[in-house]
């Protein structure tokens, strides 16, 4: 059986704008010659759609392009996924078996996640059909478990209609899961996911077909639209590329930035540039997603930054091509202290004046982003946003928070892929120790462990979901421990008041890991 698998980008609640691209992939030789077409699920209005889903007017708009879609499939076969009132029943996440001018089949979502069940009705799970002689398995990536409950009868082909989230585990987890479907059932698998990005959340494509002795019949590229049509009775075999997580991180962050962006109706951006490595990755990929055109930087020096940071900075926007400013802030940091200064009295200088620095850099990038009709950018990196070591409505200001998700270990490891062929980030930029400079000779180290060792910890804690007993167990020192947990607990308020991030980990901050602030 031939069956093309379509792997595309799709416009949330706007089934229309989705419906062209649906009929220019129908319209394709390939997809006119095969079989069946195979679209992601939630093709027509995207995910996640959150409270939109459960007004009638986006509803009813995806009705009637599906009523059109049915219309027009005469002599065709297609897997399409929406969101659908089901009789007797309530709104469900389904996929919807569409032949010949006729609905011949509706899978519904059985597993839904946290979100889904506040809009969405649980459903059936995957559901067998009869089509060409073949009995086709088909259903939603979360339900493929009820295949190894023997709930169904044997398959001949398995299909699977995603819509996964990216993180830099899932395109592994994915393919293994899929080869132990195949291996468990002895039937052909068709996986088919969508690219493109909806706010926090990206989408990696990869999808895929496997034969019933689990040989690969193709992998599509991860972060590309592509469209192929495969013979499931094929037994040659394609390599089965693996690329690194670091460039598939790379990638995913490219295209959250270039996709917040487009989907917004936005195209320039703006960021503060300390010479530091934080500002210095997000400013390169802020440039391969948009363009050096329409990023700018603004170094905002003090008394205490160094020569080297400015220079640094410098260099990295000539390497770039990027636009820059430099606006020192010594005379505004002055002028606040004086102002402040009946106030305060005679205490000693402190933090305060140190959050009193980055609120300047952060209101002077703010400032530029109204004026000139820019996005700002956060430059926070995971390992900072986890201890709580930056300045809410300072650096923490911005739209859109690029590295977020990345340890400061994670960092330098993108930052070197970055520089693979050539130096675009300085590699002086690179190699200096970490320093917020907003005192003399700071440096990271005063306040936060070794990275190295931080994030190591961070892992533990965040993505292994291990308590303090179980960190001290795998070899760390049981006083520093208690302390990176503590910094952690109490800034979840902090977190709570950051700017959307671009998901790339198994475990985000504000998406994935939830806690009390209180």
């Amino acid at each position: 059986m031939n069956i093309h698998i379509v792997q595309h980008n799709i416009v949330t609640n706007n089934p229309e704008a989705n419906l062209q691209w649906i009929y220019e992939e129908l319209d394709r030789p390939e997809s006119k010659a095969a079989l069946l077409t195979v679209f992601p699920a939630c093709t027509l209005c995207g995910y996640p759609v959150y409270g939109s889903v459960a007004y009638t007017d986006i509803q009813k708009r995806a009705q009637s392009v599906l009523q059109e879609l049915v219309a027009n499939s005469e002599h065709r076969a297609l897997l399409i996924g929406m969101p659908l009132q089901i009789q007797d029943r309530g709104l469900c996440n389904a996929i919807v078996f569409v032949q010949n001018c006729a609905i011949r089949g509706i899978v519904t979502k059985k597993y839904l996640a946290p979100d889904e069940q506040k809009y969405f009705v649980r459903g059936d799970g995957v559901q067998l059909i009869q089509f060409q002689e073949q009995r086709i398995a088909i259903g939603f990536y979360e339900d493929l478990k009820e295949l190894s409950k023997h709930n169904i009868e044997q398959p001949d082909i398995v299909i699977c209609c995603g819509c996964n989230v990216f993180d830099y585990n899932r395109p592994y987890r994915t393919r293994y899961r899929m080869r132990k479907i195949v291996e468990n059932l002895n039937a052909s698998l068709v996986y088919a996911n969508r690219i493109g990005g909806e706010g926090s959340y990206l989408f990696a494509g990869g999808s895929l077909a496997l034969n019933a002795a689990g040989g690969l019949l193709t992998q599509f590229p991860y972060f590309e639209q592509w469209s192929e049509t495969v013979d499931m009775q094929l037994l040659e075999e394609r390599t089965d590329s693996k690329p690194e997580a670091v460039a598939l991180v790379h990638d995913a962050l490219v295209l959250g930035i270039k996709e917040y962006f487009g989907k917004n109706g936005l195209h320039k951006a703006v960021l503060g540039l300390s010479g530091g490595i934080d500002s210095a990755l997000v400013c390169a990929l802020a440039v391969e997603a948009l363009g050096s055109e329409n990023v700018h930087g603004l170094l905002m020096p003090s008394q205490y930054s160094t020569d080297h940071s400015v220079k640094d900075a410098e260099d990295l926007a000539h390497n770039l091509g990027i636009d820059y400013d430099i606006i020192p802030i010594k005379d505004m940091f002055d002028a606040f202290k004086q102002a402040l200064a009946p106030v305060f009295g005679d205490r000693a200088e402190d933090v305060t004046e140190e959050n009193l620095q980055a609120r300047i850099r952060g209101t002077l990038v703010m400032s530029y982003a109204n004026k000139f009709g820019a996005l700002a950018l956060n430059t926070t990196n995971k390992s900072e946003a986890a201890m709580g070591y930056g300045t809410l409505y300072g650096d923490s200001c911005g739209s859109l928070g690029v590295i977020a998700d990345l340890y400061k270990t994670e960092v330098y490891e993108l930052s070197n892929h970055i520089n693979r062929e050539r130096e675009i980030i300085p590699q002086h930029t690179i190699d200096k120790a970490p320093s917020a400079e907003l005192r003399p000779n700071q440096k990271d180290s005063d306040s936060l462990p070794d990275y190295e060792v931080l994030d190591a910890i961070l892992n533990l804690h965040i993505e292994e979901q291990m308590c303090h007993d179980e960190i001290v167990a795998e070899g760390y020192d049981d006083t520093l421990v208690a302390e990176v947990l503590r910094k952690v607990r109490q800034n979840e308020w902090k977190r709570l008041q950051f700017a959307p991030l671009l998901k790339v980990s198994p475990m985000s901050f504000g998406l994935d890991r939830r806690v009390p602030i209180s």
